[in-house]
Parts: C-alpha cells; sequence; structure tokens
C-alpha cells in the first residue's frame, strides 16, 4: 500500500477499516501473492472497496480480476451498489473502473495549509471552544453524523465512527476544538496528531456563520504551537471554506459508483 499511495499508508485507517463491523475477513478481503508469497494485490468490499496493485505487477491483469470479485462478493452480501475512490493522477485505474461499468460520481480534493505565524483564531458572539474532551463522545458523534448522513448516505454506527475517529490512538484531542451554543455541541474539528483533520461538521441549524472557519484557525494554531508545519484533510464538499480558511488543493480524487442486480432486486 505504501508503493501504492503517494500519501503514505495509514496503518490506523487500515486497522479500522478491517474492523468495520459486519466485515467478515475470510469473505470481504483478498490478497494476491506470488511465487515467493509476497503480497502483490490486495482488496475489500463492504458497500465501499479498495483495491490496490504493486506497480511492477500492473498490467497483468490483477486489478480486473480484484473488481470482478469485489462485484461478485458484494452481489452475495445483498449490496445495492459499490463504491470506490481512485486517485485522478491514476488514470489506468479510472479507465479500469468505467471499463468495468463504473461511473464517477462526485470529486474529492487533499487539501494543505502550511502552518506559519497561524493568527489567533478570534471569539464568536454565543459560541464557546474548548478542546475535545472523552465526554463529548456521544454528542459529537450525533452532531457530525447528523451533518455528513445526506453525503454520506447512510449513518455510521457508534462503534464505526468511533473506530474512525476519537477512538484512534492517534487522535489528538488536544488540537480537536469543539464549539459550544451553551451546553450542545454545534461544531467540531477532529484531529490526529500529525496534523490530519478527520472530521469537520457543523450543526445545520449553525451553518453559515462562520463557525467551521473559526473551529479550523484554532485547529490551526494549535498544531502551529506544537511545531507541526502542516494540516491536511480531504473532502469532496465545501472546498471554498477551505480555501478561504488558506488551504489549497494539494491532488484530488474520484469517487466511482456501480448499481448492483442483486437476487432480491432481480425477482
Amino acid at each position: 500500500m505504501a508503493l501504492c499511495d503517494p500519501d503514505g499508508p495509514d496503518a490506523e485507517r487500515i486497522a479500522a477499516d478491517l474492523r468495520r463491523p459486519g466485515l467478515q475477513l475470510a469473505l470481504d478481503t483478498r490478497v494476491v501473492e506470488d511465487e515467493d508469497g509476497v503480497i502483490v494485490a490486495r482488496a475489500w468490499v463492504d458497500r465501499r472497496s479498495e483495491a490496490d496493485v504493486h506497480p511492477a505487477h500492473r498490467g497483468r491483469g490483477l486489478g480486473g480480476e480484484l473488481l470482478s470479485w469485489i462485484e461478485g462478493r458484494a452481489v452475495k452480501a445483498g449490496s445495492e451498489q459499490v463504491a470506490q475512490t481512485v486517485r485522478d493522477e491514476d488514470v489506468a485505474a479510472g479507465a479500469l473502473m468505467v471499463a468495468h461499468g463504473f461511473e464517477a460520481m462526485v470529486t474529492s480534493w487533499m487539501l494543505e495549509k502550511v502552518l506559519d505565524d497561524e493568527p489567533e483564531a478570534g471569539e464568536m458572539s454565543g459560541i464557546t471552544v474548548r478542546a475535545y474532551r472523552e465526554s463529548d463522545a456521544r454528542a459529537a458523534y450525533d452532531m457530525v453524523e447528523d451533518a455528513f448522513q445526506k453525503l454520506q448516505g447512510r449513518r455510521l454506527e457508534f462503534a464505526e465512527w468511533e473506530q474512525q475517529t476519537v477512538g484512534r490512538s492517534d487522535f489528538a484531542p488536544e488540537f480537536s476544538p469543539v464549539a459550544f451554543d451553551g451546553e450542545r455541541i454545534v461544531g467540531a474539528v477532529l484531529t490526529l496528531a500529525d496534523g490530519y483533520v478527520e472530521r469537520v461538521a457543523v450543526d445545520q441549524a449553525y451553518r453559515s456563520r462562520g463557525i467551521a472557519r473559526l473551529l479550523l484557525r484554532r485547529a490551526f494554531r494549535d498544531l502551529q504551537e506544537k511545531d507541526i508545519r502542516s494540516c491536511t484533510l480531504w473532502t469532496h464538499s465545501a472546498l471554498g471554506l477551505y480555501q478561504r480558511a488558506g488551504m489549497v488543493v494539494r491532488r484530488s480524487a474520484t469517487v466511482y459508483r456501480k448499481g448492483l442486480v442483486t437476487p432480491e432486486r432481480s425477482g
């Protein structure tokens, strides 16, 4: 995966993916080994999917074989669709997705803010901001998932959400500002120790008030004070928000989706 991903492998994310509730390793994952037992390709599927082929083994049909396996397994599992993200710089992978009947659904961008002499975040009338606390978990989960449900099409269970965010060993509460209106959580920026922002969310009733920008500026300042030189995130929405906060696009990716005909749908 390190050879396939220019951003480097995220061990915590890999572990969280393989612990997804309902994922059965024996059925929902595959690795391909060469004659020496070295892994040269891998895939998993659970509504979403991921697949990688070692650069030295591309052009041999392994990617197509894994995509066919992904579709077949997703159908057996009763999924109505499957989606996979492909970096736009990997033109061959995008063409392979299209050849297998996938359609481009949405663009995602990786953004970065180089941290240098970041100003104080400032204040907002009626809104208080402090660092995330463990006791915030359930309320933060409800607010974040309410904010993301329309975009991601489903609501994560708390256990899965926790694995991907505040339950990670590299989650950094000190870099994760949370906004409150009284006792109500109305916004959060959940950040990892290396400066990667895992979630940015604002309660729908509080949007267009500058809360997300306020929280990002607070996170930028806190990261810089600990000598972390950049902050990054992936997003497929609100690009203008992040650019106004001083972030710039470093690369992009496309989410491809394919509808599936399952026995239940065809019968």
